[in-house]
């Protein structure tokens, strides 16, 4: 249920002496200094928390690429092939640590494409409509890519979505999805579900669903669990495998700090993988690495999860990807998660004590949400507008939600102070 307006809490410390405290004594504060945070126009540094719509910039990130661009200079195509960190390949260099970070096989991820374009994919490899088992299930509200994505399989089927799509939504008078709705849908729908497509962790609203328990579900029913795990992977602690989910996407520019349309990754079950050879779309580089440049006019499927890479990567935008990689290999998820729930916990109290009008949409259960919170407010636009002379950066989804996402690898309790502190002085 929607969270209205509460009274303000009058034991909560408020005061920025707290928040300083708090990241004096905080033993993750220091990744802080790992990533660049944007500054505003007289070099103040900004509370950035929106690391849900794009990640803040590993440091060493610049050096990654400028190392390409010096590669791509000496070398030129014999940079693809060089002994001494040549590029062919790169991205199998970070199976290891992508696995760790969703709970994965290293052969069962791979990095690649972009994140619709591996839905697709995905869909195209594991969707096998057949007699009334034909419908997909997601979830209101989706996010528009995924249904776009959804909609347009099924019509490449010749199937009609307006029969065939099942959208599980809230309750009315509510933000968030009843577990016990989204099974229920599941359980009713089980003689027709192929496949459901669901989001880890809701963009909208921040609400983190139950993987193992709803893809348990959708396999009950018959069905194939796809997940898009944009706002999940990197945030909240994933057991992909041992959950059984069939398949997953995400993009790596949010939580993942890899940069602007960053190369995306995908996940398939090692029971799926030889989809990649059987029934999925091809490119090139989805090719068996040891016979690629045979340039065969019949198709090999690389290893694993590889065979569902389509084309050569964008180098300058892969990069990125490996640096924050180790960066979470360094820190670990379990630690990461516990920061996260300890900012996030911060700032819904200050959010209750500062600003009475403050209606959160995101469930309080901290393992019912990663590490963004949502709340509705009215004249949302003017009021996220007039953070900014605060230098907070938040951001806002029409027509009356701000997002707060205090990402732990770069987002300090003074940040969510500051945070706080400058929606309070909106409140009219």
């Amino acid at each position: 249920m929607i969270d209205g307006p509460r009274a303000p809490d009058a034991t909560v410390d408020a005061s920025e002496a707290r928040a300083l405290a708090l990241d004096a004594h905080d033993e993750l504060a220091s990744f802080r200094e790992r990533f660049r945070l944007p500054i505003d126009a007289t070099g103040r540094p900004l509370a950035y928390l929106a690391g849900n719509s794009l990640g803040a910039q590993p440091l060493a990130a610049r050096d990654a690429v400028v190392a390409v661009l010096e590669r791509w200079g000496d070398r030129a195509v014999e940079g693809w092939f060089d002994v001494d960190g040549g590029w062919l390949d790169l991205e199998r260099g970070y199976a290891e640590a992508t696995a760790r970070i969703v709970g994965a096989r290293p052969s069962e991820v791979t990095t690649a494409n972009t994140l619709s374009v591996n839905l697709h994919l995905l869909l195209a490899a594991l969707y096998r409509p057949a007699g009334r088992r034909r419908a997909i299930l997601i979830e209101a509200p989706t996010f528009p890519s995924d249904r776009y994505v959804v909609e347009s399989q099924m019509r490449h089927h010749g199937l009609d979505p307006a029969t065939d799509l099942i959208v599980v939504r809230p309750r009315e008078g509510e933000a968030t999805l009843r577990a016990s709705d989204l099974a229920g849908a599941i359980h009713d729908q089980r003689d027709r579900l192929a496949v459901a497509l669901l989001a880890g962790v809701n963009y909208a609203t921040g609400q983190a669903l139950d993987v193992a328990a709803i893809t348990g579900a959708v396999h009950e029913a018959g069905g194939i669990g796809i997940w898009d795990l944009a706002h999940a992977a990197g945030n909240v602690e994933l057991a992909l495998h041992d959950a059984d989910v069939d398949a997953a996407a995400w993009c790596t520019y949010k939580y993942l700090n890899a940069g602007p349309g960053a190369v995306a990754q995908l996940f398939v079950h090692e029971r799926h993988l030889g989809a990649a050879g059987a029934g999925a779309l091809h490119g090139w580089w989805g090719h068996d690495p040891a016979t690629r440049f045979r340039m065969a006019e019949t198709f090999a499927a690389g290893p694993g999860a590889d065979g569902f890479r389509i084309s050569t990567p964008p180098l300058l935008s892969l990069v990125p990807i490996g640096v924050s990689l180790a960066i979470f290999d360094e820190v670990g998820m379990p630690a990461l998660r516990a920061r996260s729930v300890a900012l996030t916990g911060y700032l819904e109290g200050l959010l209750d004590a500062l600003v009475p009008d403050a209606e959160l949409l995101t469930p309080r259960d901290p393992s019912a949400r990663g590490a963004q919170l949502s709340v509705r407010v009215g004249a949302a636009a003017a009021r996220h507008e007039a953070l900014a002379p605060f230098g907070v950066v938040g951001d806002v989804r029409e027509p009356d939600i701000i997002r707060f996402a205090p990402a732990p690898l770069s987002t300090s309790y003074h940040d969510v102070w500051r945070a706080a502190t400058a929606m309070a002085a909106t409140v009219g």
